[in-house]
């Protein structure tokens, strides 16, 4: 007697992981990643301190020189980083009109994973956990989840 059990047949494909671990794949998302990152960072007006840390803390100068040229290899913390960040900025668009959306991140939240401080001051004390909360909290919240 098999104790296996069976999940029931979905009409969805799977979706396909990219292997952020392969140089290919990064290369290939790196450019594109940094700029929807400075774009987000201009529309939540983030100061570049705080654009910054988001990235991981990145140094001023190196800041500077991938806002010039974004072309450059990621490394997959950074990638995975801007990922969220790119979700949060999507799902907040979804949730709420573009003011709202690009100000919500700046704004004291009452919600108990705050706790009254601003989702960036969130982010910014948290690292890459708190940007993944971030992003499963509006995913929940627009149905995604």
């Amino acid at each position: 007697m098999s104790l296996a059990y069976a999940y029931p047949a979905s009409r969805f494909e799977p979706a396909i992981l990219v292997d952020l671990n392969l140089r290919s794949e990064r290369q290939r998302l790196s450019k594109s990643a940094l700029q929807g990152f400075f774009r987000l960072a201009e529309a939540w007006k983030l100061r570049d301190d705080d654009a910054r840390e988001l990235l991981g803390g990145l140094s001023s100068s190196a800041f500077y020189e991938w806002k010039k040229n974004p072309a450059r290899l990621l490394e997959v913390d950074r990638i995975t980083r801007i990922s969220y960040l790119i979700g949060i900025y999507k799902a907040l668009h979804i949730l709420y009109g573009d003011l709202l959306a690009d100000e919500w991140l700046s704004l004291p939240n009452r919600n108990r994973i705050f706790a009254g401080r601003t989702p960036l001051a969130y982010m910014l004390g948290g690292g890459l956990l708190a940007m993944q909360t971030v992003r499963k909290l509006l995913e929940a919240r627009r149905g995604g989840v």
